[in-house]
């Protein structure tokens, strides 16, 4: 960690699979230069940020002095405030000038997706593009959203500064151009540190784990072709306990094998190894225990208190045989994992897709996630069960083939002219994203779809887009199409077709994200159908102490799933195996 500390540029990036542990990464790393008397700025661009939990402190979207530091400010970007701001800029001036129904056909236009991201973008611009408030820290940490969602947004700066470089109509679908060409020198300086070595450090956080290293090398190589060559590998919570108890064993081997295969081009990079704690790290002492690197303090007779408090802890919890008998009754619709990354959200729902394909119904696996490894955990052994992905990219392009063929010889070439450029706009891709979603959701009229969602932040917003595109899609023509996506928000809305499943894990963060996305669920008039508690150690069977100290830590948090927030609640067990074929998915069983 200290050869780590020693070379931090201005600008630091932390990225990587969910649930590896960037936000403890870049907490700890902000509070050890704040201790170095470097004025740190802190931000976190996920829209499900855990900021609060791990520095232990109130923070909003702007910076926030956190407790008693001296030097360290944290500030989480969000994305709908940064929306609404976003539109009133965009509309006041019109406001007493034009007659309202117009006024609110601008309010309107600008309540989607495109806008949401344009917004939070901006937001993140800022911080590290306008000299003026980049100048007034020494460090600018910035604790990434999920892999896919950071190569988006990485990818931003230059695709906005092309589209409005090229630009020839003053159009957008976030309205005028001229209200982002304000943005065009920021983002010029977003680019320019982004490439400048000097500048910006990237930090891939994996854990020793062969999915999430093969996460960190896809990532590093597209993030090499988009310009950030000055890269950093992290491996966080790695077990070097090599006892015979037959769990720990496994976990231990099941790490090195993982390390000893890493992918080439992350074996090349500059590493730091980050040791297992089986509490987690919250709150700054904490912090600074990760930063000294000291080993977890363990304590006795672990296993035996874990033995004498599983029973009542899982007594009431559901079976996994009686959730699928109640699944399979209505015989079609739509089952989604929802949860924040790294929770095995993919996982789950390749074993269900599995168990209700190998009970004779027709079943759909799906994603949208980005970053998702569908295809290397779900072997599809079954005639009656279909793989698919959402491919932003490709999604992207039959979006646009379409728009163009049907508007063909329909419009004049200069309202042609002006359609192509409209779906050259970089936010083009979201609506593509959520037709696609909304085409996925369809399907569960004729057998069952499972779908393993993004992470949290980037599920919500998706199901925001669906209010807002509930609301155009009624107004236009009927079409097969739009009857698709005026249904969607009846389907996700209704109990019976749309049943979503909170998958987290039994630790503090993941627990709390897992709630509030219920609440905002919930407000949305969602109602979540069960809770699955993944990976438990406490239920594994070891005997090693400090797995045990685990098991222990992770009690409290099944009970308070179990007891306030899920009338059904299913615990699966830590599995030694990789998750990558129908047997070692039935473990999840057990």
């Amino acid at each position: 960690m200290k050869n780590l500390l020693a070379k931090i540029p201005k600008f630091l990036f932390f990225t990587g699979k969910g649930g590896v542990g960037k936000t403890s990464m870049s907490c700890a790393i902000a509070t050890a230069l704040n201790d170095a008397n470097r004025k740190v700025l802190l931000i976190s661009t996920d829209p499900a940020s855990n900021l609060d939990e791990v520095l232990q402190f109130k923070i909003h979207s702007t910076p926030t002095k956190i407790g008693n530091l001296d030097n360290l400010w944290a500030m989480n970007i969000n994305p709908v405030i940064a929306a609404q701001q976003y539109k009133e800029k965009m509309v006041d001036p019109y406001r007493g000038l034009l007659p309202q129904d117009a006024i609110e056909q601008m309010e309107e236009q600008l309540s989607g997706a495109c806008t949401v991201e344009i917004a939070g973008f901006n937001e993140f611009s800022k911080y590290i593009g306008d000299e003026s408030i980049v100048e007034e820290f020494d460090h600018i940490i910035l604790d990434t959203a999920p892999t896919g969602h950071t190569l988006r947004l990485l990818a931003l700066p230059a695709a906005w500064n092309d589209f409005i470089a090229d630009n020839q109509t003053g159009s957008s679908c976030l309205g005028p151009v001229s209200g982002l060409s304000e943005y065009k020198d920021i983002y010029d300086n977003v680019v320019k540190n982004l490439k400048d070595e000097k500048q910006t450090l990237l930090i891939m956080v994996s854990r020793a784990e062969e999915l999430s290293l093969l996460e960190a090398s896809k990532a590093s190589s597209e993030l090499k072709k988009q310009g950030m060559k000055n890269q950093h590998l992290v491996i966080n919570g790695v077990f070097e306990d090599e006892s015979e108890d037959e769990i720990a064993l496994a976990f231990y081997t099941k790490s090195q094998n993982s390390l000893n295969n890493i992918p080439s081009n992350l074996e090349s990079m500059p590493q730091t190894k980050i040791g297992f704690y089986p509490k987690g790290v919250l709150g700054i002492e904490s912090l600074r225990t990760l930063v000294q690197q000291e080993d977890a303090l363990e304590f006795e007779n672990a296993p035996i208190q874990l033995k004498n408090s599983l029973e009542k802890t899982l007594s009431g919890v559901h079976s996994w045989e009686n959730l699928l008998d109640d699944i399979e009754k209505d015989s079609n619709g739509v089952i989604m994992t929802m949860g924040k990354g790294g929770v095995g959200k993919t996982t789950i729902a390749s074993m269900l897709a599995g168990k209700l394909a190998s009970r004779g119904h027709k079943v759909t696996l799906s994603t949208t996630d980005p970053a998702s490894h569908l295809e290397y955990i779900a072997q599809n052994e079954q005639s009656n069960l279909s793989i698919e992905k959402i491919d932003p990219k490709i999604e992207l392009q039959r979006h646009v083939s379409e728009v163009i063929a049907k508007n063909e010889n329909i419009l004049s070439k200069e309202d042609m002219d002006l359609l192509k450029e409209e779906l050259s706009s970089p936010c083009i891709e979201e609506i593509a994203i959520f037709q696609a979603f909304a085409k996925t959701i369809s399907k569960g009229v004729e057998g069952f779809v499972v779908l393993d969602t993004a992470p949290t932040g980037h599920t919500l917003l998706l199901l925001d887009s669906s209010e807002s595109y509930h609301k155009e899609v009624l107004k236009n023509s009927k079409d097969k199409k739009s009857e698709i996506l005026s249904s969607l928000l009846p389907r996700i809305k209704d109990s019976r077709f749309t049943k979503i499943l909170i998958t987290t894990l039994a630790e503090a963060t993941p627990t709390h994200e897992a709630k509030a996305l219920q609440e905002d669920l919930q407000r949305a008039g969602i109602t979540p159908y069960a809770w699955v508690v993944n990976k438990t150690f406490a239920n594994s069977g070891t005997n090693n102490n400090l797995l045990c100290q685990k098991g222990l830590n992770e009690l409290k948090y099944i009970d308070e799933i179990k007891n306030d927030l899920s009338d059904k609640t299913v615990i699966s067990p830590w599995i030694a195996e990789e998750l990558n074929s129908s047997e070692s998915l039935e473990k999840l069983c057990d």
